[in-house]
């Protein structure tokens, strides 16, 4: 599979993981003394970089394949922020809406990229299509 598939599976696991977040900080604007909740990439990036580099010499450093679940792939974080942003906890329905819509932009972007590659393997299978 095409490193950049990969990237943009990597993006709607990411993206999925952050709209559930993103719904449990909503939810929770009444709740007292509730902290707000971030999804944060750990080392996907490092992971994917790495998984396309090659050794071409036995005393380069080789490449360890880590757990490829998605969660191990985010860290979840507390939002440590101590101002009261709706009075009884730090939950800025604002903030959360705001990344609520670009969380929604990008989840749309990667699908429809992933979506138009399949769709053209599917053609190139058909032989109706050239890849």
């Amino acid at each position: 599979m095409p490193t950049s598939v990969k990237l943009l599976q990597n993006l709607l696991d990411y993206c999925a993981v952050k709209n559930n977040v993103i719904a449990k900080n909503i939810s929770n604007i009444g709740t007292e003394n509730y902290r707000r909740e971030d999804v944060v990439f750990k080392d996907v990036l490092n992971e994917n970089v790495n998984s396309i580099l090659k050794t071409s010499n036995g005393k380069h450093l080789s490449i360890v394949a880590g757990n490829n679940s998605a969660d191990s792939k985010f860290e979840h974080i507390l939002d440590e922020n101590t101002e009261m942003e709706s009075g009884i906890n730090n939950v800025n329905i604002d903030q959360e809406m705001t990344e609520l819509a670009e969380n929604t932009l990008r989840f749309k972007f990667a699908s429809r990229k992933v979506g138009d590659y399949y769709r053209n393997i599917q053609n190139v299978i058909k032989g109706g299509g050239k890849f």
